[in-house]
């Protein structure tokens, strides 16, 4: 049965929204902002060939936020019945005004408002006509693929496809409506094998995964499958290296999650809050000039994009990092009034929680060096494919997560590290990024290139 939803649908959730803000004005509301999200989700898993996962289900759920005296209150329901509705309006009204005043806590001005929706080509018929039959097909693939490649490969932890099929509609008292579709798919496969290079033997797991908003853009199933066991091989007979000081290579997958830590730190709740350290640093350098990030909500198909915010405001490019210089801080309406600004149209909510600073396509945009060139011309250094734990201080910078990855050595990467932890107060983390790749990865929301730190701090084994 396909999970597809229509335009028709989205155009019954865009007057669910608006019916709701009309039932908030007749009870007493002085503004109101309503949310519809209606989809489902399809989660399927095979274990050593055997399925041990199928997951499926489908939801509709509507968000309120009211406005009264100067309070608010935030409140959802899935229960969407005519008579339910009006009463849980009239009891989150009443819920409003037994609220904390808070005079930032108000609706935006309606001259703010988003005043058209547009068409990103965000939905996929293709992959709401997936049923758990085929992705099962394709998780089997997948895993056998990866459990052939190579005879050191000993277990599997699985491979897992997944899809979701969503539209969303939002509707304020100040004027704005609005919906759309969309579609996401993905693909993931883990091998195991054992390493018996050390006294004790452990297991060594590895993966690969693909995604897309459209079916036909993820990799082939057993391509996928046959990378997840290299990169779990290659694993194999992986040591500690000697503490040292020297250059880091971050692979796109762990670079990516560098660049979220800037959001972390450049965003008006932080800022307000006054829990970062690049407080009073905007138009200052803060990162290498090789660095820009920007956040690109319009690109088509892309797994971030949306044609308007959290707030009803219309979405926009916003530069965070420009050539190194903190150019923007990225704020919804809530943050930007405490900081006596304008929003960036950068809100993002869910249905049962306030509105907050968040990003569409947070990118680490690409440089012109090739990764081999790159690997070639650092020499000698790590190269790190995946990092752990939650080392960073947004206040003081301070940064330190365990990692591992590979040794280069004449540039080329030799033998694999693990066990180990890199850090670097972030400040300088970002400044000394001194080469950045041409191989930008966006298959998720969050993206970068490969990218090098002339110097980080390595703890490994004692000399």
């Amino acid at each position: 049965m396909s999970a597809n939803i229509s335009e028709s649908t989205v155009r019954e959730l865009r007057d669910q929204a608006q019916k709701c803000v009309e039932l908030c004005r007749r009870a007493g509301a002085d503004a109101a902002e309503v949310l519809v999200r209606d989809g489902s989700e399809l989660t399927v898993k095979i274990r050593l060939g055997e399925p041990e996962l199928v997951q499926e289900a489908g939801s509709r759920a509507l968000g309120l936020r009211v406005f009264k005296d100067g309070r608010r209150a935030v409140t959802y329901t899935s229960d969407l019945r005519d008579k339910p509705l009006e009463a849980f309006v009239k009891e989150s009204v009443a819920l409003a005004a037994l609220s904390e005043p808070d005079e930032f806590a108000l609706a935006p001005d309606p001259s703010e408002l988003a005043t058209d929706v547009p068409d990103l080509d965000l939905y996929d018929e293709r992959v709401g006509e997936v049923d758990a039959a085929w992705a099962l097909k394709q998780c089997q693939l997948g895993e056998a693929a990866a459990r052939g490649a190579d005879a050191r490969i000993s277990n599997s932890d699985g491979a897992t496809w997944s899809r979701v099929v969503g539209a969303t509609a939002f509707a304020t008292s100040g004027g704005f409506v609005g919906g759309y579709r969309g579609t996401y798919a993905s693909f993931y496969v883990e091998p195991i094998c054992d390493d018996a290079s050390e006294a004790t033997p452990k297991k060594r797991n590895g993966y690969w995964w693909t995604a897309d908003r459209f079916l036909a853009r993820l990799d082939d199933p057993e391509a996928v499958g046959r990378e997840a066991a290299r990169r779990t091989v290659a694993q194999l007979g992986s040591r500690k290296i000697p503490t040292q000081e020297c250059p880091v290579v971050f692979d796109p997958e762990v670079a990516r999650s560098l660049v979220g830590t800037v959001f972390s730190v450049a965003n008006g709740s932080s800022f307000w809050r006054k829990s970062t350290y690049l407080l009073g640093r905007e138009g200052t350098i803060i990162a290498s000039p090789l660095v820009t990030i920007v956040d690109r909500p319009h690109l088509p198909r892309a797994p971030g994009s949306r044609p308007f915010d959290g707030d009803g405001l219309p979405t926009r490019d916003n530069t965070l990092v420009r050539a190194g210089v903190l150019e923007t801080v990225l704020c919804d309406t809530y943050a930007a009034r405490k900081l006596g600004r304008k929003s960036t149209g950068s809100s993002g909510r869910g249905i049962g929680g306030n509105p907050g600073p968040t990003t569409s396509n947070l990118i680490l945009e690409a440089g012109a060096t090739p990764r081999a060139e790159l690997l070639r011309s650092t020499g000698r250094g790590l190269y790190v494919t995946s990092m752990m734990g939650f080392g960073f201080n947004p206040v003081t910078g301070d940064f330190s997560r365990g990692a591992s990855g590979f040794w280069i050595e004449n540039g080329e990467l030799t033998f694999p590290v693990s066990e180990i932890t890199v850090s670097c107060n972030f400040d300088q983390l970002l400044q000394r990024i001194d080469c950045v790749g041409d191989d930008l990865d966006m298959r998720s929301s969050t993206a970068a290139p490969t990218l090098r730190v002339s110097h980080m701090t390595i703890a490994g084994s004692s000399a």
